[in-house]
């Protein structure tokens, strides 16, 4: 005969304050197991390095810790099969694992909570994932400096306009645009090692927030999990999320360097710029108009960059209102950290791959590039070094511009005798001034002259090959 007697909801692992039971839709609305079930190898490598410090304190019992740790990596295994049950009553990773943890072991796995608290515990945890998101994004900028620098290397003597205020300006080496961007990715790199720098302080041993009664060695904790230090103020060390927000703003400032990059790849594939042609494998079609193929890739990678802008800006509006010490709040601060990781790693490493697949148009890149009297500068610069004051020989070369423009010219259908009428100063070499001449002219370091590039490129590939990387 069935029982129709409810059954008793399981007993919270905090109850013991409590005599009522939750509501249904407290339940759903408290517990974030269904996202920082993410978070499984972090908890159980904090608690497996937390057992084997209890025990080494004289704690809990050498058994104890056996039992703990091998019932830890039993769960760990099963989660990693898909065969571990995570529960909506059990809230969160935490108690998920502990509670398990305990149905399987007995009083062994109840003594696992000495000396912590879920404050310091999910600190730890989101730490050892922030530290080692960081690790992913610096592998995955340096893949995407590789990709441009390979790609400037194949492109070295490709010329393109360089633009001011999208107006063509000055011709470059295309070699010289891809490594402003291996610049920035540099610097982003540097950014990510930084935060992952912030990020790799313990603050387990800090309990809910006024540290803890046990004589704990949390430097040990710290050796096994790879903490640089331990936290030096137990309330800071449970409520900061900076090093959350250190992560995002890295990952904000990295996409918006790809969009930048994804805007300019959109615009040279179009046929107003035909610079250049994406490879069939990173482009897409239209349902209905048979001729289309569109950038979708760096599109996307272009509206990503909202997403993880928009985290950012989450995760500081998040904190900005909080008393210490911590708050669930804070339990917020997952879903937007877990998207930011995702939506970057996908969009550098997709833009990396997308590289060599440019096939760029290098006859259209050299016309543009003298197109729209690009070498004016440089017929300026003529002036200015044969002593003509350069306001002087800015002048003379705009009347020279307004000259060709009236008569549909450019400048290479000027007479020498069309150059002196606009300043005296001109001598017949001017009329050699081409736009190999002036590329040479740039060779500066940081200019966008041959040799100057080449150096860059090297020096490039050398900071790349000689950075140390996190093990």
């Amino acid at each position: 005969m069935p029982n129709d007697t409810p059954e008793t909801p399981p007993a919270k692992l905090w109850g013991g304050r409590f005599s009522g039971q939750t509501d249904a839709l407290v339940e759903a609305f408290n517990a974030s197991i269904d996202f920082d079930r993410r978070l499984y190898r972090e908890d159980i490598a904090g608690s497996i390095a937390h057992a084997r410090m209890l025990a080494r304190q004289g704690i809990i019992a050498d058994a104890d810790r056996d039992a703990i740790v091998d019932g830890l990596v039993a769960i760990r295994e099963e989660i990693e099969a898909g065969r571990f049950e995570f529960r909506l009553d059990r809230e969160d990773i935490h108690l998920n694992i502990e509670a398990a943890l305990t149905e399987r072991i007995g009083d062994a796995g109840r003594r696992l909570h000495t000396a912590r608290s879920r404050n310091d515990q999910v600190a730890t945890d989101t730490r050892l994932f922030v530290r080692a998101a960081c690790d992913e994004a610096c592998e995955a900028l340096r893949s995407m400096r590789l990709a441009l620098l390979e790609l400037a290397e194949r492109e070295a003597d490709t010329v393109i306009p360089g633009y001011t205020h999208l107006q063509r300006a000055q011709p470059i080496l295309l070699a010289h645009h891809l490594l402003a961007y291996e610049a920035m990715f540099t610097r982003d790199t540097e950014r990510f090692s930084q935060a992952r720098a912030r990020a790799n302080v313990l603050p387990l041993g800090s309990g809910a927030l006024a540290g803890v009664t046990y004589d704990i060695d949390r430097e040990s904790v710290a050796r096994e999990l790879g903490f640089e230090a331990i936290s030096t103020n137990s309330l800071d060390a449970v409520a900061d999320r900076d090093f959350v927000v250190d992560y995002h703003a890295a990952a904000a400032l990295s996409m918006v360097h790809l969009s930048r990059l994804a805007e300019e790849v959109i615009l040279w594939a179009t046929a107003e710029f035909g610079f250049v042609d994406i490879a069939d494998a990173f482009s897409t079609g239209s349902s209905i108009m048979p001729q289309k193929k569109n950038p979708d890739v760096a599109e996307l990678a272009r509206g990503k960059s909202a997403r993880v802008i928009g985290n950012l800006v989450q995760s500081l509006t998040l904190l900005k209102g909080q008393p210490l010490a911590y708050n669930k709040d804070n339990q917020e601060d997952k879903e937007p950290l877990f998207d930011s990781v995702d939506s970057l790693l996908i969009s550098v490493r997709v833009m990396a791959a997308m590289m060599p697949a440019l096939i760029f148009d290098r006859e259209r890149g050299r016309a543009a590039a003298v197109a729209n009297f690009a070498l004016a500068t440089d017929i300026a610069d003529y002036l200015a070094k044969r002593g003509v004051p350069f306001r002087e020989a800015h002048e003379a070369v705009g009347k020279l511009v307004a000259r060709c423009e009236a008569a549909g010219q450019t400048f290479d259908d000027l007479s020498l005798e069309d150059y002196r009428d606009a300043h005296p100063a001109f001598e017949r070499d001017v009329l050699a001034l081409d736009i190999e001449a002036a590329l040479a002219a740039r060779n500066v370091p940081g200019g966008t002259g041959p040799q100057a590039v080449a150096d860059a490129r090297i020096a490039a590939r050398e900071r790349l090959e000689g950075e140390t990387r996190t093990p």
